[in-house]
């Protein structure tokens, strides 16, 4: 069964009209551990990769969308299975734990891996290093692609995104991220407690969508929007994907304007109502 994605508490709602002892409905939050497995058929190795707290649902798909953004895979056909982890677990940590495994044939490099994971928890590096980690794991070419977009569309963007944060709209506690394609249609959406987490969910479910096609989905031909601030995590994690037009409701980092500057990503911040900031590739607006 899998966990559901909000909780019930019982509270006291205080105003000017008193005490209400009522209940509010809250925005689940659970630690999920990702391991991968590896290696040839008669010697296989598990690693334990990451631990996030999240909104647990579409769990497999943060899997996929988080080892992908980190270069570990190029693709969903790189992975044979993935399931979670169930023996000597506790019933409390049911669900809590997800193994991806890997084809025989994929290999990666560990210390491009761990060079990774150190630079996007922002601790003791520079920006210059933390972009330079990014291109050694970054598979995407940084062409500029054919994507250009009417400023009005982008402007119908944040309401069109609202109406599908469905926990959001009870809760209040969630992030969320869209991709949109260039008539302003929304292809897909995702959520969570966690800004990079709903956005790995997002590119998790996009791949998955390939799964029986050769390739992978062309993120290159979609606009992604944040429900928040631009932060250096997500604009690494768009660059991974090839993802070309970033617009966010709130504001970005410096760090995020640098990376996509770097990338070729057109970023859109502060967009509210009928107006926006444009920090990089306004040439994709029209």
């Amino acid at each position: 069964m899998t966990k559901p994605s909000v909780s019930y508490s019982k509270i006291k709602k205080v105003s000017n009209g008193g005490v209400l002892e009522t209940t509010d409905l809250l925005a689940a939050e659970e630690p999920l551990e990702i391991r991968i497995g590896y290696g040839n058929a008669n010697d296989r190795q598990q690693k334990n990769i990451s631990v996030t707290m999240r909104t647990p649902g579409n769990d497999f798909e943060l899997a996929i969308g988080f080892l992908f953004t980190e270069g570990i895979i190029s693709g969903v056909n790189d992975i044979s299975e993935i399931k979670y982890c169930t023996d000597a677990n506790t019933i409390e940590n049911q669900e809590n734990i997800v193994r991806a495994e890997l084809k025989e044939s994929v290999s990666f490099d560990f210390k491009n891996l761990e060079r990774i994971f150190y630079t996007t928890s922002s601790c003791g590096v520079c920006g210059k290093a933390s972009i330079d980690a990014v291109k050694t794991v970054c598979r995407i070419d940084t062409e500029p692609g054919n994507l250009k977009v009417k400023k009005e569309l982008i402007y119908t963007l944040p309401d069109l995104l609202r109406k599908h944060q469905n926990v959001f709209e009870h809760t209040g506690g969630l992030h969320a991220c869209a991709l949109f394609d260039a008539e302003g249609h929304l292809i897909l959406s995702r959520e969570d407690v966690g800004r990079h987490n709903a956005l790995d969910k997002l590119i998790g479910a996009c791949l998955a969508l390939k799964q029986d096609q050769p390739g992978t989905f062309s993120f290159h031909n979609y606009i992604l929007l944040l429900s928040g601030r631009a932060s250096f995590e997500l604009l690494q994690k768009s660059a991974m994907a090839g993802i070309k037009i970033v617009a966010a409701i709130g504001a970005p980092s410096s760090l995020a304007v640098e990376t996509a500057q770097e990338f070729g990503i057109t970023l859109i911040g502060f967009l509210r109502g009928e107006s926006f900031n444009v920090y990089s590739g306004e040439e994709r607006l029209v």
